[in-house]
């Protein structure tokens, strides 16, 4: 334990700033997740020979890249600096890689849907969703590397375990919505995955916070506290009502779906929240210095 004195700053200053991020982060954060794996599912179950479902998931992927771009560039100020991050080709840079992926993603996704629905060009549809379902888990999962590539503490410790999160929390949301709009006799695909995504999520994050231990407060503080108590009970409530019940009718497809949802939104809320607070507090910054000073003195040699 560091003592207390050793963990203030220049008269109690933040030591690194806060994040420039506003709204629309989490959202797009949210709405890539979902349509990312979207995509993927999209692909399985039309190879599974679940034309309703893969429908159903294709066009969720299509428009979830339609407003997934608008989000990001809303927070950037000008579309013109969307276009000038394709300017580097940086493999190091969760932001490069990101801003490629969501390039090369979001024609294959839109297009995917976009020939589907009128008939065009089977070949090049096909091709298309393949290259959607591909890119899909990096859609999914890079923004949750571009969080841990921060100085944050509570996002740059937790590294090992954001990318996890963020997988099961865009599973569990592609499942659920898909559970929304497609029959129930079509569903079961979208069921399980809303179940193993949400299980997957409510996991993940229960570890995250274990091992960030006293840097984990956060979360149980404050708007991210608020957030993350409601996205443990609305996820996990919504992922056994879809299971369960989901297959009797479209009314608790849709009701368990839509708590799913909302549980997938609060997760990155949270996240986004629980940064800011970390950020603020030089105690989180300055004891993780601390920490690995102190282990670095001990160990051998």
């Amino acid at each position: 334990m560091v003592p207390a004195a050793e963990l203030r700053s220049y008269y109690d200053r933040p030591v690194i700033k806060a994040p420039v991020w506003t709204w629309e982060i989490p959202w797009y954060f949210f709405v890539g997740g979902l349509a990312g794996a979207s995509a993927v599912l999209a692909a399985g179950a039309r190879i599974a020979g679940q034309g309703r479902l893969a429908r159903s998931a294709r066009l969720a992927a299509g428009a979830a890249t339609v407003v997934s771009p608008a989000l990001l560039v809303a927070d950037l100020g000008r579309p013109a600096r969307f276009h000038h991050m394709l300017r580097v080709f940086k493999p190091t840079s969760p932001m490069s890689m990101g801003t490629w992926v969501l390039t090369t993603f979001g024609p294959a996704a839109v297009g995917s849907a976009a020939l589907a629905e009128l008939r065009w060009l089977p070949g090049l549809q096909r091709v298309a969703e393949g290259v959607a379902a591909a890119l899909g888990p990096g859609m999914a999962t890079y923004t949750a590397v571009l969080f841990a590539d921060t100085a944050v503490p509570v996002w740059h410790e937790a590294r090992r375990d954001l990318p996890a999160v963020f997988a099961g929390s865009a599973a569990a949301s592609a499942g659920a919505l898909a559970a929304i709009t497609t029959p129930p006799r079509h569903a079961g695909p979208a069921r399980r995955l809303t179940l193993l995504g949400s299980a997957l999520e409510l996991g993940a994050a229960e570890v995250m916070r274990h091992r960030l231990g006293d840097l984990g407060e956060p979360y149980e503080q404050g708007d991210a506290g608020r957030f993350a108590r409601a996205s443990r009970l609305l996820t996990a409530a919504g992922g056994m009502l879809v299971a369960l019940a989901g297959r009797r009718g479209r009314l608790p497809a849709a009701v368990g779906g839509t708590l799913v949802l909302a549980g997938s939104v609060c997760q990155r809320w949270a996240v986004y929240r629980a940064g800011f607070a970390s950020a603020a507090d030089p105690r989180y910054v300055v004891g993780q210095q601390r920490a690995r000073l102190r282990a670095r003195a001990g160990a051998p040699g």
